[in-house]
């Protein structure tokens, strides 16, 4: 049965997507809202934070199942704030709804819509690369497949965590560094608000703070080149101990991380900094700006300059340092994220 209630803040803002919605339905070929492309398919999401609100309403322009075979790159949480959707864990399908949610790691299958029996589905989603220090946070006591769950609470609870989205993706829109700092610190309370509400007991031996240290001294020097042996002298581990530990805690070897970390800090300058391209490739530590285009158009799609002109836009019309009016986020195509007709049981 639906939930009516949801948060006065998430009805607003819900409100401010369908009346857009009605506007796309009503446009003769007309030019596509930018804020509502990400609630459609066909779009990837870069190396970035992006945040948003799907409302799914039965019938409606969103009431599709979304079905991603392979996955993202990053992690995704969602969390039910009305109605009820019908998620795939790779083997049989269950249930959410308001209040639960679900924790999508990397390469993890998407295939979800709103549930047969009711009226609406809204959720709302956060895409992320975690921090090194977040890696005993993400995994919770009930696991479906290869995703994570978290079942609903008391009320206090689930307003609390819609006001921590909503801040999410109200920072997130801002292109400069501080609120997109912001928005992280909003997202590391959230990431530890479940994790000490799941009292999930960390593995012996999961994480080394040496890894730690590793990390920030690897962030620490993005604008200079590193070997893993430097980076093991500095925390006092051996090469092959670093890569293992690596491998092991984060899904991925310490060069490939550090490489993730520059274009990700490079997608912050691009839409905050004037300065030219090969300057900024020079400032996260790639000395030929060619190879510098060539490892980003890998990791968001695009070419650089592609990059700044299509997401620089709000940065022209001088945003504010307050939070903004909650907002979805421009995520970029992909060639695993479409859609398939939604099918009722």
């Amino acid at each position: 049965m639906d939930d009516p209630a949801a948060p006065t803040t998430t009805s607003v803002e819900v409100d401010s997507i369908i009346r857009r919605l009605s506007l796309l339905r009503s446009a003769d070929g007309g030019a596509v809202d930018p804020e509502m492309a990400p609630l459609f398919p066909g779009y990837r999401f870069d190396t970035r934070l992006v945040a948003g609100i799907t409302p799914i309403e039965r019938g409606g322009p969103l009431d599709f199942q979304i079905f991603r075979p392979d996955g993202m790159r990053g992690w995704i949480v969602n969390l039910t704030v009305r109605g009820a959707g019908e998620i795939f864990d790779g083997e049989d399908r269950f249930r959410v709804e308001t209040g639960d949610l679900v924790l999508f790691p990397p390469g993890a299958i998407h295939d979800y819509g709103r549930a047969g029996d009711a009226d609406a589905w809204w959720h709302r989603w956060i895409y992320f690369q975690p921090r090194a220090s977040w890696s005993t946070w993400l995994t919770w006591k009930e696991a479906r497949g290869p995703l994570f769950v978290q079942r609903g609470g008391e009320a206090r609870r689930l307003s609390e965590l819609d006001r921590l989205f909503a801040e999410v993706a109200a920072w997130s829109v801002n292109n400069d560094l501080l609120s997109m700092e912001l928005a992280m610190n909003d997202l590391e309370r959230i990431v530890l608000l479940l994790a000490r509400n799941d009292r999930s007991e960390v593995p012996a031996g999961r994480f080394d703070e040496r890894l730690l240290m590793a990390c920030k001294f690897v962030t620490d020097n993005l604008h200079r080149p590193l070997s893993v042996a430097e980076i093991a002298q500095k925390v006092c581990l051996s090469p092959s101990r670093l890569a293992h530990l690596f491998t092991q805690t984060l899904g991925r070897s310490i060069l490939k991380w550090r490489e993730e970390q520059m274009i990700q800090f490079a997608c912050q300058l691009l839409l905050v900094s004037p300065s030219p391209i090969k300057q900024i490739a020079a400032q996260v530590g790639f000395e030929d700006p060619l190879y510098f285009s060539r490892v980003f158009r890998r990791y968001t799609g695009c070419s650089p300059r592609a990059f700044r002109s299509e997401h620089g836009r709000s940065h022209e019309r001088g945003e504010t340092w307050t939070v903004p009016p909650v907002r979805t986020v421009i995520p970029q195509p992909t060639a695993s994220a479409y859609s398939r007709p939604r099918t009722t049981s």
